[in-house]
């Protein structure tokens, strides 16, 4: 699928702002912005680098201030966003064209009959960004001055400067920026041209999505240098930002082997596929690269090349739940089977009291165990990759350690999650806690507490009672207790039915009993591989599903009809947060519609109708990618993360399903 634009959007600056590219590393660190090249969050940047792999990101270099001298005429290639309202300079006014090359964002400039080509792309495994501008086109050499803007901050954060003072070196080659002693040097290098200190703090860059998400929106970003070269017709340079002292400078071998490696995972995924299977189209071979985005290394004591999902971009670090849901559509759907795997032992060695960890702290502290669905993901991932590789040696491995959260759950573990032994369902919740995937809170205050017995949990639940049954028959274990409490759960379960309604009830035993609030998770009762509805109830889930919670890119997370419903998603925390599972769009919970819906009508062209929307949507927010959240009022504006795991997981393999 070829993503490209021309005049009509590259010279519309809020047009232009509201596209956003995305590259990483492999490791956690990333580079993005606009398509105008303005900075509008406090997570544009360059080079943000993971300096504790896969977290630890740190805004490094923030941008480049681009002008050509060519003819006797200046062309400012940058645009910047002021404090005061203005905007200065356009130079989004002089891209003529916009594509992606793969993943890597492209630009070609216009000044007079010069062509000038910019890329942008990441050294695989490191902290290296590399900005490669060619001149594709002249009738003379062109003068390009780079002004290099840095920072040295936690990617959250904002910088008001304040008279601080970097140490700026010259080096061979470009200069040394040591922000306070005990930094992370980072080196700033071209491969051609002159490098000169300069040490100029910008004041007040305006940040509009900020303010937007009810945030400082304000930033200062220091000048350190600035590099000059001439250009003739068809030569190029390469710039270079790393916190390696002596990265490879040249430009052109680094973008063969960045264009190698997207190639490897097409073979990849094509090698994975059916001898007899049609050619993907192309929006989902793009998903295909965009699913390497998020894959990272997360190296452990003994295992230097464990791996982990990072769940969204930007601010988003490796989840436990996000990471079982997205492991299916990123790494068995496309081939990557040694990822899975490595993801999977990864995890393993992270399982205590019977749960995995939510969250890894940016700060590298000790995991949160705050999740009561993340373990019971864990069972439907191993079982995914299990079906694709028939691993008895992984299995044998982690037998174990899933009998044992099996376990943990029947006597009961953290937050009051245990089995109810009066009717086989499981029950999670403690005031002041969020354990489902519903989980914002501010303060003190949980928006969707969902205390009690959440129809997801269980559903997630039974599908791994009958995971383990299987598992210990392969393995000559007893199996016989898994299929009795599995028994016993789908037994009740038909206490989720809501007769009344005709859909199922959110939540059971809840404080103020059940709750009949039309939410998404009912329809993991039908698209997991083991449901507990009979036909028709299934048909009635889909149904209401698709006539109160379904949109062109995911399902409202409350029905629009509720007199809680909201929305639009924005403001402050406290607006967002409120909002967040209140109304507001989901992208990955289509996979599971369309699943749920291929299972009650088994019609499969119908159900991969639901999918088409989201071609179009590649085309914006996150080039390339598919977004977090999105409005649930129409037109359901996207929002939150411009490229987010599960939902990029979720439609590859709803559409592999439906293949």
């Amino acid at each position: 699928m070829s993503i490209e634009y021309g005049r009509e959007i590259c010279g519309s600056l809020n047009i232009a702002e509201s596209r956003e590219w995305l590259v990483t590393n492999g490791i956690g660190g990333y580079a993005s912005g606009t398509v105008a090249g303005s900075l509008t969050r406090r997570y544009h940047g360059l080079l943000v680098a993971a300096l504790k792999p896969p977290l630890g990101r740190t805004l490094l270099l923030s941008k480049l201030d681009e002008t050509a001298l060519y003819g006797e005429q200046t062309y400012p290639l940058h645009t910047n966003r002021w404090a005061d309202g203005s905007v200065n300079p356009h130079g989004y006014q002089h891209i003529e064209h916009f594509s992606l090359e793969g993943t890597i964002p492209v630009w070609r400039f216009a000044c007079a009959d010069a062509l000038l080509e910019k890329r942008v792309w990441m050294q695989q495994g490191a902290n290296t960004t590399y900005v490669q501008y060619s001149l594709c086109r002249a009738t003379q050499p062109l003068k390009l001055t780079l002004k290099a803007l840095v920072n040295y901050r936690d990617y959250h954060g904002s910088t008001q400067s304040r008279g601080w003072q970097m140490f700026l070196d010259l080096v061979e080659q470009g200069i040394c920026v040591t922000a306070y002693p005990g930094a992370v040097p980072v080196y700033l290098l071209s491969d051609c041209g002159n490098a000169s200190v300069a040490h100029n703090w910008y004041y007040g860059f305006d940040l509009p999505v900020e303010r937007y998400r009810g945030l400082s929106d304000r930033e200062d970003h220091l000048h350190a240098a600035t590099f000059e070269a001439t250009l003739a017709p068809g030569e190029s340079l390469t710039f270079v930002a790393s916190t390696e002292k002596q990265p490879d400078l040249n430009g052109e071998a680094a973008l063969k082997l960045r264009h190698a490696q997207e190639q490897k995972l097409m073979e990849i995924w094509i090698a994975s596929r059916p001898i007899n299977a049609k050619k993907a189209p192309a929006w989902i071979e793009r998903l295909v690269l965009a699913a390497d985005q998020f894959i990272v290394n997360r190296p452990l004591p003994g295992e230097p090349n464990g791996k982990t999902i990072i769940a969204g971009y930007h601010w988003f670090g490796d989840w436990g739940r996000d990471t079982m849901i997205s492991l299916p559509g990123l790494t068995v759907a496309t081939g990557r089977l040694d990822v899975a795997r490595s993801i999977l032992r990864t995890f393993a060695k992270y399982v205590d009291r019977g749960m995995l960890p939510n969250r890894f702290p940016d700060a590298g502290e000790a995991p949160e165990y705050n999740t009561v669905d993340a373990t019971l993901w864990y069972f439907e991932a191993v079982r995914t990759y299990y079906s694709a590789t028939e691993d008895d040696d992984l299995l044998h491995e982690l037998f174990p350690i899933l009998a044992d959260i099996i376990n943990w759950h029947c006597r009961g573990t953290r937050f009051n999650i245990h089995l109810d032994s009066t009717d086989g369902l499981l029950y999670a919740g403690e005031a002041g806690v969020q354990l489902t995937w519903m989980d914002a809170k501010v303060g003190d205050w949980v928006v969707t507490p969902r205390i009690g017995k959440p129809i997801e949990v269980n559903a997630l639940w039974y599908n791994a009672l009958r995971t383990m049954a299987k598992f210990a028959r392969q393995i000559g274990k007893p199996h016989q207790e898994y299929e009795a409490i599995a028994d016993r759960t789908l037994a009740r379960f038909p206490r989720f039915w809501n007769s009344e309604l005709g859909y199922c009830y959110d939540v059971l035993d809840s404080p103020d009993g059940n709750d009949a609030s039309l939410r998404p998770n009912q329809i993991f009762a039908v698209s997991l591989p083991e449901t507990p509805l009979t036909i028709t109830q299934q048909r009635a889930v889909v149904e209401a599903c698709g006539r109160m919670l379904l949109t062109s890119h995911g399902l409202r997370s409350l029905s629009c009809a509720h007199p809680q419903y909201q929305g639009h998603y924005g403001g402050d925390q406290r607006q967002r947060d409120g909002a967040y599972h209140q109304g507001t769009v989901w992208g990955w919970l289509l996979g599971p519609f369309v699943l749920a819906h291929l299972r009650a009508y088994g019609n499969p062209a119908q159900a991969r109708q639901f999918l088409e929307p989201m071609t179009d949507h590649l085309s914006s927010h996150g080039i390339g990618s598919l977004s977090e959240i999105f409005d649930g009022d129409a037109p359901m504006t996207p929002r939150g993360c411009i490229a987010q795991a599960w939902t990029v997981a979720e439609v590859l393999r709803a559409w592999l399903a439906t293949d």
